[in-house]
């Protein structure tokens, strides 16, 4: 009976599928080296990222929902998920990133036990929406580096309406501090994260107030042992447009307001996007690249 997320919907995946959509088997859509993450993830040649079929949230505006909604992808099995750990590795890539994991959350923990035997050694990024249970996180204890969580609202009225995640920062916020007990404060050796959490939140039009209840709420946790990346690349996309509030893209003056506040705060470990990313060029090409093999 399946309980990897809050959602806690208790079936047997063999047989019926749950709230995010995932069946019994490993769903991958892309295995890439992907070079717009955060500068500390990617290195010479990019993060080695893993995007998973399917996701526990239903948000509205995901610009990855041919994969996190339709369920497009690949099904393979824990020893093939273990073999692309390797061949990342192979390509130079500056770590394996779990794009959405949770709901394979047992599944990928055997991959990832599989392949340290066969010689894995670069960090494991868990890559998530922060709606996690906390005893799921602590199957990730020694096998996960880095977490990446996104911390997407405070206040649960947009939480709700846009990915119905009823609780959603009670969870979320819960699940973060989890994650820092599991890894501990940021570690960087030659400009390349090793050990640590960065928080990503990205700013909707129209919430910049909720934006700023959330870096008060890091920055007062946290102080500077974690990082915070402010991501301005909000596009309408999906069903975004049947919703007023979020319909639009975000302005420079909403981004600049929530960047200045947490400069004001005196926060040092944050990440910041200059120029134009709310555009579709810069999301992935979901295409099944190197998931099964040749």
């Amino acid at each position: 009976m399946c309980e990897l997320c809050p959602r806690r919907c208790r079936v047997d995946r063999v047989n019926k599928l749950g709230f995010c959509g995932a069946g019994k088997n490993l769903r991958v859509a892309l295995v890439s080296l992907h070079k717009w993450e955060e500068p500390c993830l990617v290195g010479e040649k990019g993060a080695g990222t893993i995007f998973f079929s399917h996701c526990n949230l239903k948000c509205v505006y995901c610009q990855n929902f041919s994969i996190s909604h339709e369920g497009f992808g690949a099904e393979i099995s824990i020893e093939r998920l273990a073999e692309i750990f390797i061949e990342q590795q192979a390509r130079g890539a500056a770590n394996v990133e779990l794009v959405t994991p949770t709901h394979y959350t047992d599944k990928i923990c055997a991959a990832i036990d599989i392949a340290k035997e066969r010689g894995l050694t670069l960090p494991i990024v868990w890559n998530s929406n922060a709606y996690e249970n906390l005893e799921t996180l602590e199957l990730l204890r020694g096998r996960v580096d880095i977490f990446l969580p996104d911390l997407k609202y405070f206040d649960d009225e947009p939480a709700k309406t846009f990915s119905n995640a009823p609780n959603y920062f009670a969870t979320a916020s819960a699940a973060i501090k989890k994650m820092f007990e599991l890894v501990g404060s940021a570690q960087i050796v030659n400009g390349l994260m090793i050990r640590g959490v960065i928080v990503r939140h990205l700013i909707l039009p129209n919430f910049r107030c909720d934006s700023m209840k959330i870096i008060d709420w890091l920055y007062e946790t946290f102080s500077d042992e974690i990082f915070i990346s402010l991501m301005n690349q909000y596009t309408p996309i999906f069903r975004a447009v049947e919703f007023k509030k979020i319909s639009r893209s975000l302005t420079t003056f909403e981004y600049q307001s929530v960047v200045e506040h947490a400069s004001e705060l005196g926060i040092k470990n944050c990440f910041i996007q200059i120029g134009k990313t709310a555009d579709k060029n810069f999301i992935p090409n979901f295409n099944l690249e190197n998931v099964t093999q040749l």
